[in-house]
């Protein structure tokens, strides 16, 4: 299936709390379809990955500048269908992305019980973002009302077929 021949351009937005695999079910689902992927940590500014690293959570001033990086990225990009992980966790942010995208946004909401999520952030390393920030993720969430909900406490496969399908549908629209 070739999700490129959209006439009007997609960013699907896979957002959740940081350990909720956002990056991994992005990349595995950009690759099945050969979509563009952006990971939207590469988008932080030196000072916010400072601020975490040291545990401080950021408030939504600090993510605007991130946002807007990533705008700039998505909206230079030739691809008709992007996948952007991404937390997005309060609705400014994606109200943000909303309007500074030039390109219908869908929110994929991967969501997973805290102690799930608890046990991949003790297992990650290599990461800035820490199992002790995991409170202030929760915390920092606005459930978003215009997102499609996935659960992401199941195995990878699972959540990539499940977004995979979500994707196969919108494209068609």
């Amino acid at each position: 299936m070739n999700v490129e021949r959209r006439k009007s351009p997609l960013l699907f937005v896979v957002m959740g709390i940081s350990g909720s695999g956002k990056t991994s079910v992005g990349r595995e689902v950009a690759k099945r379809y050969q979509l563009a992927f952006f990971e939207g940590d590469d988008y932080h500014p030196r000072e916010n990955i400072e601020k975490m690293s040291a545990g401080i959570p950021l408030t939504d001033a600090d993510r605007l500048p991130w946002i807007e990086a990533i705008a700039r990225a998505v909206n230079e990009a030739q691809a008709q269908v992007i996948v952007l992980a991404c937390s997005a966790l309060t609705a400014v942010v994606r109200s943000k992305l909303k309007t500074d995208v030039r390109r219908e946004c869908v929110f994929i909401h991967l969501k997973a019980d805290p102690a799930i999520i608890r046990e991949r952030l003790k297992q990650r390393t290599g990461h800035y973002m820490r199992s002790q920030m995991l409170e202030s993720q929760l915390a920092a969430l606005e459930g978003p009302t215009d997102a499609i909900g996935i659960d992401a406490g199941r195995p990878l496969g699972d959540v990539v077929d499940e977004v995979s399908a979500v994707i196969r549908k919108k494209t068609k629209e």
